[in-house]
């Protein structure tokens, strides 16, 4: 067995960790607060500290980037913490896994494949597409080595109140109360479930093959909000709920008072047109599937 690094003990640092504690590896997690699961080493440490990183991470066989700072701090949190994760993983030797996602594709006219072109002009997607091309550029100049996972909207067991299938989400379903939407109930949206994350950041860090190029996240067919829901109401045994948007114009009002609302804005394209991923390569290479929508579905609503 070996010794993992997670950084980051959110909705998906928590399910990786515990991942990698189950196959019986050595795995310490690293936050500000020094929280993680009880069987894990906890360090509290700030991650954009280079020295600190380096010293927690030594004798690592691979450092797991999962953090995730506040969207309305991404220009400013973002750039010292990668270069961090860079210089430790450089320092160390241990694969630098990177927990990515599809703001750097942009609006796109159909399925996104990994072969996409990183071309959003928003700076927050630019500034996370920058976090990829630098380790790359290290990977391939071998001084590290490194591989990039994304996913799609997460959902399932642990997901934070940012996820659109979180409690605002749930309560009302489980309740038989009218669901509020910010976007279209009927747009198909790609779903991507929290513990296919961690299974897909495991395997990218064990396996030579996934290095040096970014990966998606096994994932489902999409579905809409209102699909969605329907689901969720039958395994409950419920009739399907009631719906209503937001207007838009009330939305980016409430934008003025609130910095998360107020980034709406910048990902309004993912939900107001069909927005599918493409995991097959992933899927195909190292024969994984997604968890079947249903047992995801219902481990959610259980969770």
């Amino acid at each position: 067995m070996g010794k993992h690094v997670v950084v980051g003990s959110g909705q998906v640092g928590t399910h990786l960790a515990t991942r990698l504690l189950a196959q019986g590896h050595e795995v310490t997690v690293v936050t500000r607060s020094g929280g993680g699961p009880a069987e894990a080493t906890r360090v509290a440490a700030d991650v954009a500290d280079q020295a600190r990183l380096s010293e927690v991470t030594k004798g690592a066989d691979a450092l797991y980037n999962c953090v995730n700072p506040k969207y309305h701090r991404w220009l400013t949190d973002w750039p010292p913490m990668a270069e961090s994760f860079l210089a430790a993983a450089e320092a160390t030797g241990a694969v630098l896994v990177i927990l990515g996602n599809l703001y750097p594709y942009g609006p796109v006219s159909g399925p996104m494949t990994e072969d996409l072109p990183l071309a959003s002009t928003s700076p927050k997607a630019q500034v996370r597409a920058k976090i990829w091309t630098d380790a790359l550029a290290a990977h391939q100049a071998g001084r590290i080595r490194v591989t990039e996972v994304r996913g799609s909207d997460f959902f399932g067991p642990g997901a934070t109140d940012q996820s659109w299938l979180g409690d605002r989400f749930l309560v009302p379903l489980r309740e038989g109360r009218t669901i509020q939407l910010v976007w279209p109930a009927d747009v198909p949206h790609s779903w991507t479930y929290l513990p296919d994350v961690a299974d897909a950041l495991v395997v990218a860090g064990a396996d030579e093959r996934a290095w040096g190029r970014p990966w998606h996240v096994p994932t489902g067919e999409p579905l809409s909000f209102r699909g969605l829901a329907e689901r969720m109401a039958a395994i409950l045994g419920r009739p399907a709920p009631r719906m209503v948007r937001l207007p838009w114009p009330l939305v980016r009002a409430a934008g003025l008072f609130s910095p998360l609302i107020g980034e709406l804005a910048h990902v309004r394209y993912q939900f107001v047109a069909p927005y599918v991923l493409d995991s097959s390569a992933f899927q195909e290479t190292f024969g994984v599937r997604p968890t079947p929508m249903d047992e995801a579905l219902r481990a959610t609503l259980d969770g």
